[in-house]
C-alpha cells in the first residue's frame, strides 16, 4: 500500500484557491481552466497511476478521499476531474490484475493526455449494455464511430475520449465496442450545449461523431450487448460510482458546515441568542450529520472492498449502484436541511445557493433512480439470475 496521502496531492492552499474561483466559474458558466492547470502542475491527474508509470499509486479509497476534499471546495472541478481519474483508475486496476490492455492509457496519461468519458446518449437507458452510437467494423480490427454523446465533461481540455458504440453488423448478435477516440480525429464536432442549473463549470457539452476512425489498438473491448461481468466494465462502474458518491458527499459536508457556522452567529429575537439554541435547528443539524455519517461509512466500505479485491460475486453491481444512490439522495436531503438552518438569507446568490443547485445533478449520473431500483429489486428477487431485464 502506498504511503502517499490525499492531503499531500491536494494541499490546503491549492484548495483555497479553487474555492475562491468556484463562484466566478459558476456565474460565467466557464470551464475551470486555472484549477485544471493547477491540478496538472500538482500531479493530480496522475495520482492513480502505479508508481512504475510515474504516478502516486493511489487506490480507489484514497482517490475517493481526495475527491471528497476537492468537492468540498470546488464541486464542479471535482466532478469533471472524476472522468479523467476513473479512466486512470480502471487502467491501474487492470494492470495490477495482470491485464496490460490499458497500459498504453497509463503511459499516455503520464505524457500529459487527458481522458474523458463519452457514455451518455439521448434515449439510451441501458447504460453500457447497449448504445445508440454506431460502430462500423473496418478491416484490421478498427471501427468507424457515428453518433451523439451527451454530458461530455472536460470538453475544453480532453484529448482522448472513452466511448462505447454498437456494432450491429450481425443483427442477431449485436456487440458493444469500447474504444478511445483521439480529439484530433476527423469527424468530431463539439456542440456547446452546457447551460445548466448546476455543475456549470464542468462544461459537459455534447459531442457529435461522423464516421470517426478508431484504430484497432484503441479498441479495448468488444462484448456481446447486454449485461457483462468483464473486469473492464466492472471497474468502470466501481470507480465511477464511488467517485460520483464522493463528490456529492463533499458538497453536502460543505453545505452543512456552512449552515452550522451560520446558526452559531445568526441572532434570534425570540430566543435572545443565536438560532443554534433553537431545538428545530439542532434537530436539522443532527439529521444532516446522521445522514453524512452513514454515507461516509457506506462509501468507505465499498471502496475498501473493491481495492482489497473482496469477492462479492454477483452482488457487486448492487453494492455499487446502492452506494451511489445512497450518497446522492442523502446529499440532497442534507443540503436541504442546511438551507433551512441558514434561513431565508440562503436564497441570495452565494455559496449555499450554488451548492443547492450543484447537488441536484447527482440524480442524473448513472445509475439513475429508476435503474437502481430495477437492478437491486430484480437482483434480490432472483430475476437477474434468470436472465430477466
Amino acid at each position: 500500500m502506498t504511503l502517499v496521502h490525499e492531503s499531500s496531492v491536494l494541499p490546503d492552499e491549492l484548495l483555497s484557491a479553487f474555492a475562491e474561483r468556484a463562484a466566478r466559474y459558476d456565474r460565467e458558466n466557464s470551464f475551470f481552466h486555472e484549477d485544471f492547470a493547477d491540478l496538472r502542475a500538482a500531479g493530480y491527474l496522475t495520482v492513480a497511476l502505479p508508481p512504475e508509470f510515474g504516478g502516486a499509486g493511489l487506490t480507489l479509497p484514497q482517490v475517493a478521499a481526495a475527491q471528497r476534499r476537492l468537492a468540498y471546495h470546488a464541486p464542479a472541478t471535482a466532478l469533471a476531474t472524476n472522468m479523467h481519474l476513473y479512466w486512470t483508475g480502471v487502467a491501474a486496476d487492470l494492470h495490477r490484475a495482470g491485464d496490460g490492455s490499458l497500459d498504453w492509457l497509463l503511459r499516455e496519461t503520464a505524457d500529459g493526455e487527458v481522458f474523458a468519458a463519452g457514455h451518455g446518449e439521448p434515449g439510451n437507458d441501458r447504460d453500457l449494455e447497449y448504445a445508440r452510437t454506431l460502430a462500423a467494423p473496418q478491416p484490421g480490427g478498427g471501427y468507424r464511430i457515428t453518433g451523439h454523446k451527451t454530458f461530455t465533461s472536460l470538453t475544453p481540455v480532453w484529448t482522448r475520449l472513452g466511448v462505447h458504440a454498437l456494432d450491429d453488423s450481425d443483427p442477431e448478435r449485436p456487440k458493444v465496442v469500447h474504444a478511445f477516440v483521439a480529439r484530433d480525429a476527423p469527424g468530431i464536432r463539439v456542440e456547446e450545449t452546457w447551460d445548466t442549473v448546476g455543475q456549470r463549470a464542468t462544461r459537459s457539452d455534447d459531442t457529435r461523431f461522423e464516421d470517426v476512425p478508431v484504430p484497432a489498438d484503441r479498441v479495448t473491448r468488444v462484448l456481446p450487448a447486454g449485461p457483462t461481468d468483464d473486469p473492464f466494465v466492472a471497474s468502470i462502474f466501481a470507480w465511477a460510482e464511488v467517485l460520483f458518491s464522493s463528490v456529492y458527499y463533499g458538497i453536502a459536508r460543505r453545505a452543512l458546515d456552512l449552515a452550522v457556522a451560520s446558526a452559531k452567529r445568526r441572532p434570534s429575537v425570540k430566543l435572545g441568542r443565536p438560532v443554534a439554541h433553537d431545538p428545530y435547528v439542532q434537530w436539522s443539524v443532527a439529521e444532516g450529520t446522521v445522514e453524512l455519517e452513514a454515507v461516509l461509512a457506506h462509501l468507505e466500505r465499498v471502496a475498501d472492498d473493491w481495492a482489497a479485491g473482496v469477492d462479492h460475486g454477483d452482488a457487486w453491481p448492487v453494492k455499487l449502484v446502492a452506494v451511489k444512490y445512497h450518497a446522492t439522495e442523502s446529499a440532497k436531503r442534507v443540503v436541504d436541511h442546511a438551507l433551512k438552518v441558514a434561513g431565508a438569507g440562503a436564497l441570495r446568490t452565494g455559496e449555499l445557493s450554488r451548492l443547492y443547485r450543484d447537488v441536484v445533478a447527482g440524480t442524473f449520473h448513472p445509475a439513475n433512480t429508476a435503474a437502481v431500483h430495477e437492478l437491486v429489486g430484480k437482483s434480490v428477487l432472483g430475476l437477474l439470475a434468470a436472465g430477466e431485464r
